[in-house]
C-alpha cells in the first residue's frame, strides 16, 4: 500500500510518498497526473516506480499539515493547466443510511400513502437486488450524478464556498475513486482517496429533480491517495466543528461490504460510456455517503470546519465553509454572436 501527496510553495510542486512522519519527494515528478502517465506509458508498476523515484528532500509532515511550513497540501490529484481533462461524478443511494434520509427529504416534499415508497427509496433496493452481479455479469445501473471538472476540486485546507446561487451547503463524506484512461481507451484505477462531495440539499429537497443542479457545487479531497487499499470495509468519522465546541458528528462506514452496489458494478457503470473513457482523461468518482449532517437539522454556516477520516486512508480532511454573501444571485447573460 502507498500513499501519495501533492504539495506546492508556490514557486513549485512535489510529489510525495508518506511514511508517517515524513514526506519523501519524488525527483522529475511533480503530479501524480505525470506520475500515473509514466507508468502507464512503461507498463510498469506504479507503486515500484514511485519508489524508486522517492530519492528527493524529506519534509516533516506535521509541519505542511498544521501550516507551519511554506509548503502546502494540495489535492491529490490533477491535471495542471488542464482541469478540464478531469471529470468529477458520483453515485447516491450506494448506503443504506443515505437511502433513509433521501426518502424522509422526498415523502416531505410530496406526501403520499403510508407505506408508500419514493423513486429513491425503489431505486435503492433495485440496487440491493441487482447491485452485486456474479463475476463476469453486468448489474442494474446505480443512481449517477456529475459534479464538474476539475475546476471545482478544493485541496485538504481549502475553503467550501456556498455560492450567492445556492440555497445551502452541506458536507457528503465519502471515499473517492481516482482513475487515468489510457492511450487505448482502457479505464485505470490509480486508487482511492477522503472525500468531501458536498452538495446543496435545501434545493434537492424542494424536488428531487433538483438533484442535477444541488450537486454544481465544489468539492475535495485528501491530503492522501490511497494506492493498493482494500476497499471491502471501511470505518470513518466526520465531525463538524463551530467555533470552540463539536457541532455534530457521527461514526460512518463504507466499502463494499457497507454498499448495495459491488465496486465493480459501479465502474462499470461509469466507464461504459464512450465519452468516459478518452484517453489522458482523469476521473474522480465519490461513492455515496453513509450520513449527512443535513437529515438531523443541521445547517453550516460561515467558518464551520468540516472533518473527515477513513481509517487507514491517512490524515484527515478539513475544509471551512465560506457563504458567499458578498453578493445577490446576478442574473448571466448571454451575447449574440451575429
Amino acid at each position: 500500500m502507498l500513499h501519495l501527496v501533492q504539495l506546492t510553495d508556490g514557486a513549485s510542486r512535489r510529489v510525495a510518498i508518506v511514511e508517517e512522519p515524513f514526506l519523501h519527494c519524488l525527483v522529475g515528478i511533480t503530479s501524480v497526473f505525470d506520475l500515473a502517465s509514466a507508468v502507464l506509458a512503461k507498463q510498469v508498476s506504479l507503486g515500484e516506480h514511485a519508489r524508486s523515484l522517492a530519492t528527493g528532500e524529506t519534509l516533516s509532515y506535521d509541519d505542511i499539515y498544521s501550516g507551519s511550513s511554506p509548503w502546502r497540501l494540495l489535492a491529490p490529484i490533477d491535471v495542471p493547466g488542464a482541469p478540464s481533462k478531469m471529470l468529477i461524478a458520483g453515485t447516491g443511494l450506494t448506503h443504506l443510511g443515505s437511502a433513509k434520509e433521501r426518502q424522509a427529504m422526498h415523502l416531505a416534499e410530496a406526501p403520499k400513502a403510508s407505506g408508500a415508497i419514493t423513486d429513491s427509496m425503489r431505486m435503492f433496493q433495485w440496487g440491493v437486488e441487482r447491485g452485486r452481479p456474479a463475476e463476469g455479469e453486468v448489474g442494474i445501473a446505480p443512481e449517477w450524478f456529475y459534479k464538474g471538472d476539475g475546476s471545482i476540486l478544493r485541496g485538504p485546507s481549502d475553503p467550501l464556498a456556498v455560492p450567492p446561487y445556492a440555497e445551502d451547503g452541506g458536507e457528503e463524506a465519502e471515499l473517492a475513486g481516482i482513475y487515468l484512461i489510457a492511450a487505448d481507451g482502457t479505464p485505470h484505477r490509480i486508487g482511492f482517496a477522503v472525500g468531501n462531495e458536498f452538495s446543496d440539499h435545501k434545493f434537492e429537497k424542494r424536488n428531487y429533480l433538483n438533484l442535477a443542479g444541488s450537486k454544481l457545487r465544489s468539492c475535495s479531497l485528501g491530503p492522501e491517495l490511497v494506492v493498493g487499499t482494500d476497499f471491502s470495509s471501511v470505518t470513518g468519522h466526520v465531525s463538524i466543528r463551530r467555533g470552540d465546541r463539536i457541532l455534530w458528528q457521527k461514526e460512518i462506514e463504507s466499502g463494499e461490504a457497507n454498499m448495495c452496489h459491488s465496486l465493480s458494478n459501479l465502474e462499470h457503470h461509469h466507464f461504459k460510456f464512450e465519452g468516459h473513457r478518452q484517453p489522458g482523461t482523469v476521473h474522480v468518482h465519490f461513492f455515496g455517503a453513509h450520513s449527512l449532517s443535513f437529515g438531523e437539522g443541521i445547517e453550516l454556516e460561515d467558518g464551520d470546519i468540516i472533518e473527515v477520516e477513513f481509517k487507514g486512508f491517512g490524515r484527515p480532511l478539513r475544509n471551512v465553509i465560506r457563504r458567499d454573501r458578498s453578493a445577490s444571485d446576478k442574473l448571466v447573460r448571454v451575447k449574440v454572436m451575429a
